[in-house]
């Protein structure tokens, strides 16, 4: 529950802290702990997670997310996404407002594999997830749009991938074309043929 959440206090490293800060541009403050840590120290909070009601999911994944050091952001998408089974498309279209919340390619990336979880478990529910992403002002938001469905190899809507690098094609953000770029590799390694037609290569 999220009076549970609240008692939850990661211990990091003080001289970890300013270089990892560094590594993200001192955009965030942290803590000092490092991803296997953070795994570490956050296990007993998933497995009490396992008994709570959806209500006291969103609960804590908020106050997680809107504490100001960065392993707490980290903290509520690894909350989120280890109840990935528990959330309905109403819950996913909630967990999506964060996205654009303290926003860089970090969380972002880390928003979008729970996204491609979700859409794992429910393709159905995919074009109505890629609607939230598609045409969006924030680039954040369309950098998941087009990244959506990198681990959907054979299952991935081509007309969607299309349609989601081509509005973007000409954008100058630097992590939009990035993303054009990652989304047409990996899906490479499942379609060669198709990505190589899609650039105009022979």
């Amino acid at each position: 529950m999220a009076a549970e959440s609240e008692r939850f206090f990661l211990q990091g490293d003080p001289t970890n802290a300013a270089p990892m800060a560094h590594y993200m541009k001192d955009r965030f403050p942290f803590l000092g702990v490092k991803t296997p840590e953070r795994k570490r120290q956050l296990r007993p909070l998933l497995a009490a997670s396992r008994t709570w009601s959806t209500e006291a999911l969103r609960a804590a994944v908020a106050e997680l997310y809107a504490r100001p050091e960065r392993e707490y952001q980290y903290a509520a998408i690894d909350l989120a996404s280890a109840r990935v089974q528990q959330w309905t498309l109403t819950d996913m279209r909630w967990l999506a407002d964060f996205v654009s919340v303290k926003a860089w390619w970090d969380s972002v990336d880390a928003w979008r594999m729970v996204f491609g979880r979700y859409i794992a478990r429910h393709p159905a529910d995919k074009a109505a997830m890629f609607d939230w992403f598609f045409g969006q002002d924030d680039f954040w938001l369309r950098r998941v749009g087009i990244t959506l469905q990198l681990m959907e190899k054979q299952q991935t809507d081509t007309a969607m991938l299309a349609r989601a690098i081509l509005a973007d094609r000409t954008t100058p953000e630097f992590f939009i074309q990035k993303a054009i770029g990652w989304a047409l590799r990996q899906y490479s390694k499942t379609d060669a043929a198709w990505v190589r037609a899609f650039m105009g290569g022979p």
